[in-house]
């Protein structure tokens, strides 16, 4: 079979080129569910004639909505496009108006969830979406649709009008509807071709590992696929033959590590950031010999920088501190035969680089968007010369991105984005001559692109002077005792910053000096904790220019969240939230 040009031609791919026993597996109630190559193209030609019979029309918009990464979704998502319909995946954290606003934007017809809590959350609303018919189930739920009477609801009678919308999609026509979380304002859905996506697939692998079509691997997925980062990688590794291992939830993926032992995965630097943490914090709790000489192999990590860079002297004691440290910890977390952890949604913290490459856990830092498809540029560590720590790698093939004279990065290829679905206004404004203008702020050096900051979140002092606060963010989380970070300063006399305190690392930095360890909410009002993170973020900008220096730090009671309001459902700072929530607070600061 020729290479993919649509989205559900990936599994046929496979069928056709590496048939698998497992082609994707999950949980379920102490079993796993798994689906072979062919039972899956069996599944998803059932789903489209089920569709059919159930009068979904070609352009009709069908909503996905699921807690957690299992084989349903995928299974919805190809019988949707084949039957020439567009699916509109939405977030499970997102409130009930925001289900209200997108379902009715897009006027989906029907939805599919996966369990009770989500069906309540839809049901609840679905009298204010006229074009919603009804809502069907991945787990039976009393009183709800099971989404297998979808699939039972088909005959061969639709497969001949399933033949027929098959081969009628165009890899130019729109398959999906991506509202993004946004940091302010009304969701805005992202127009993705089946072009856009599968181009973008075929030029982002020469970065990946290379699997051996002769040898088996395995993928771990628990990064939400209703976001375009996973499940673009989803079609990659249907194309590349490898055996997709869906986790419980992102609180069990250190037992779905273990379990899976996955020669890659995708992570966010939130989720690094816990597992930084988590390993340091063991390794000093040791104590004596052992936590000097874990200490020891951690100093040499950070201090990792790809091609051998280093010399030959520094690669042999590497190569002790991995036998003696490292191995163990990669044995601990089921990372034995990691061959690539692939980082994006957010900038990667330059220590969380340095400490991973270092200890044989390769991560690959990547940059795009929703509207880019995702992929712009990609790290890699399979050849030479492609990866340097702090930026987000070298451009992908068919892409051309330019550095306009305010700094902002500009894309033009085959990955931008159809426009905003209902939205020609706000189209116009990030698409123009061709160039998607993406918001951020960055350089190229020597082909790697480096992204500096956000161009609507970048502030001017009252002195004048412009701040980039996710420059200094970035920075401050070099601090094991800061969990989260938010700088402040607009139209102030100087920036400060409002930092969640890692518990972790305090309660092993209150138990080395023998003191008690306050409750989170207590953290703020202990004033020699207070005075040690402050201390350590001094340290930490201490580089930077006079005027862009954090010079006041206050300790919050508890963490930013998507439930709080603080944080996008890819967990993105919402900065006027945080801002209002702690008004009186930051008065403080500056009064």
């Amino acid at each position: 079979m020729d290479k993919p040009t649509r989205l559900f031609d990936f599994p046929r791919y496979q069928l056709a080129n590496a048939p698998q026993e497992v082609m994707m597996t999950m949980p379920n109630e102490g079993n796993r569910v798994t689906y072979s190559t062919q039972k899956f193209v069996d599944e998803m030609d059932a789903v489209s004639r089920g569709l059919i019979a159930l009068g979904l029309e070609p352009g009709e918009r069908v909503a996905l909505i699921s807690h957690n990464n299992r084989c349903e979704w995928n299974l919805m998502d190809h019988g949707i496009l084949q039957a020439g319909g567009i699916d509109v995946p939405l977030y499970p954290t997102m409130t009930p108006d925001d289900y209200v606003y997108i379902l009715n934007h897009s006027e989906s017809k029907f939805c599919f969830v996966s369990n009770q809590e989500l069906f309540e959350k839809v049901a609840s609303i679905q009298d204010q979406v006229p074009t919603l018919q009804k809502v069907y189930t991945f787990e039976d739920v009393a009183g709800a649709a099971s989404w297998r009477e979808v699939i039972d609801g088909g005959s061969e009678a639709q497969q001949e009008e399933l033949d027929r919308r098959r081969d009628a999609v165009n890899p130019d026509q729109l398959a999906t509807i991506i509202y993004t979380s946004g940091t302010t304002g009304l969701p805005k859905g992202v127009m993705l071709a089946h072009n856009n996506i599968t181009q973008n697939i075929l030029n982002s692998i020469p970065r990946l590992p290379d699997f051996d079509p002769e040898k088996e691997y395995r993928v771990l997925s628990f990064l939400p696929v209703c976001h375009i980062f996973e499940r673009m990688l989803h079609y990659l590794y249907m194309y590349c033959g490898v055996k997709i291992h869906f986790g419980g939830s992102l609180e069990t993926v250190k037992d779905d590590m273990i379990e899976t032992k996955p020669h890659m995965f995708t992570a966010v630097p939130r989720l690094l950031e816990k597992f930084y943490d988590g390993i340091v914090a063991k390794g000093q709790a040791a104590g004596g010999v052992k936590a000097a000489i874990f200490n020891w192999a951690v100093g040499l990590a950070l201090q990792w920088q790809p091609d051998g860079q280093n010399g030959a002297f520094y690669e042999w004691k590497l190569g002790i501190a991995r036998k003696l440290v490292f191995d163990k910890v990669k044995e601990a977390l089921g990372l034995t035969q990691i061959m690539a952890v692939a980082s994006g949604s957010a900038a990667l913290a330059p220590r969380l680089a340095h400490f991973f490459n270092g200890a044989g856990i390769p991560v690959w830092e990547g940059y795009g968007l929703t509207e880019t498809s995702p992929v712009v540029s990609v790290s890699t560590t399979k050849e030479p010369g492609m990866l340097r720590i702090g930026t987000v790698g070298k451009i992908i093939a068919d892409t051309e991105v330019h550095i306009a004279d305010d700094g902002e990065i500009l894309v033009k290829g085959h990955q931008v984005m159809m426009g905003y679905y209902k939205d020609q206004e706000k189209t116009d404004e990030v698409i123009k001559d061709g160039w998607f203008h993406t918001g951020d702020i960055g350089v190229i050096e020597d082909g790697f692109l480096r992204i500096t900051d956000r161009k609507k979140e970048m502030f001017k002092t009252s002195g004048g002077k412009y701040v980039a606060p996710q420059l200094l963010e970035n920075a401050i989380k070099g601090s094991r005792f800061v969990e989260q970070v938010i700088v402040i300063g607009e139209s102030r006399k100087h920036p400060s910053a409002l930092v969640v305190p890692d518990m972790v690392a305090l309660e092993e930095w209150c138990k080395r000096h023998n003191r008690d360890c306050p409750a989170a909410a207590d953290v703020p009002k202990d004033e020699e904790i207070c005075a040690r993170i402050t201390a350590d973020i001094e340290g930490l900008v201490s580089s930077f220019a006079s005027w862009e220096r954090v010079k006041q730090v206050r300790v919050l009671p508890e963490p930013f969240s998507i439930d709080g309001g603080e944080l996008t459902p890819t967990l993105k700072l919402k900065r006027k939230p945080i801002l209002a929530k702690y008004g009186d607070l930051i008065e403080s600061i500056y009064n």
